[in-house]
């Protein structure tokens, strides 16, 4: 049997379980996840293995209304993917129905050449009488190559949407070693980790203030390896919420991240975390390409 390759873009809009899914198939975390809407905010290249076919998939950020420039880059680069990959995953809340937001999507994706597989996620909160005819609702947007139902968080029916991805994969090579999970740099995945900490523990008024920049990782004599990492935020009182009284929320942030670091990294860490105030850095083209928006920009 010849190898088989490509690319798969994850879409949908926020909220609807789209890094949770590809952890799900990854089998590690390497994109955050959290209760807020817009959590991801770059694609995330997720590399799964198997000695017959890899996928590449990209966890694109959720498509949304816009409110800052910080919106338009990741609305542009959610829609940038569809060019670019083998198949499409139109992830849509089953639980929610549907919603101004899948319309939206679905009007992009007519005309659309590549193949676009409808994944229902979330089947676990609804009624399984409530399947078919939600089906039949969302079949009316959009000529789907095929319709999926699935619960990420709990890993239902994930090993039968593999199943079909790969009937729409190439003869390919393998792009990355078997045990290679993601693309992106470690600096990158820890900066994640640290910003999804701080949206699990903060109020409405930070989540989307702020970003997180790893300024040094570097090992230690004695093997643990030393990170510092800058939290940014736009306002002195957001500062003030970020690291809480005393310390107190800095440094819970500090020991959920440190966990979650160790076990991607295999390897005891030190962690810093600094707090810096950049003014309405979301607006600023040249702060969101020193914080990682870099090109699209």
């Amino acid at each position: 049997m010849k190898f088989k390759s490509g690319f798969v873009a994850i879409i949908g809009r926020p909220n609807v379980g789209k890094s949770t899914l590809m952890n799900q198939v990854i089998g590690q975390k390497i994109a955050i996840m959290s209760d807020k809407p817009q959590t991801t905010r770059n694609k995330i290249h997720g590399v799964y293995t198997t000695n017959d076919s890899q996928i590449v998939f990209l966890d694109t950020p959720g498509i949304h209304k816009r409110q800052s420039k910080l919106g338009d880059y990741m609305n542009q680069t959610a829609m940038s993917t569809l060019g670019e990959v083998e198949a499409v995953l139109f992830l849509v809340d089953a639980a929610e129905g549907m919603g101004g937001g899948d319309r939206y999507i679905a009007e992009h994706l007519n005309g659309l050449k590549t193949p676009v597989i409808l994944v229902l996620n979330k089947i676990d909160k609804i009624e399984p009488e409530a399947l078919l005819p939600l089906m039949a609702e969302y079949q009316k947007l959009h000529d789907f190559a095929q319709i999926v139902p699935i619960s990420a968080k709990f890993g239902n029916n994930v090993n039968t949407l593999l199943e079909q991805i790969a009937k729409y994969l190439p003869e390919g090579p393998q792009y990355y070693p078997a045990d290679q999970i993601t693309d992106h740099p470690e600096q990158f995945v820890c900066a994640e980790l640290i910003r999804e900490k701080i949206l699990q523990l903060t109020r409405e008024e930070v989540p989307h203030s702020i970003a997180v920049a790893i300024e040094d990782m570097s090992v230690e004599p004695n093997g643990i390896v030393h990170i510092s990492a800058v939290i940014f935020v736009e306002r002195d009182s957001q500062k003030g919420i970020i690291i809480g009284k005393q310390g107190a929320l800095l440094k819970e942030v500090g020991r959920r991240a440190r966990t979650d670091i160790e076990n991607l990294l295999g390897s005891k860490i030190f962690l810093e975390l600094w707090v810096k105030v950049k003014k309405d850095w979301r607006n600023q083209d040249r702060v969101l390409r020193d914080l990682g928006f870099h090109k699209d920009l």
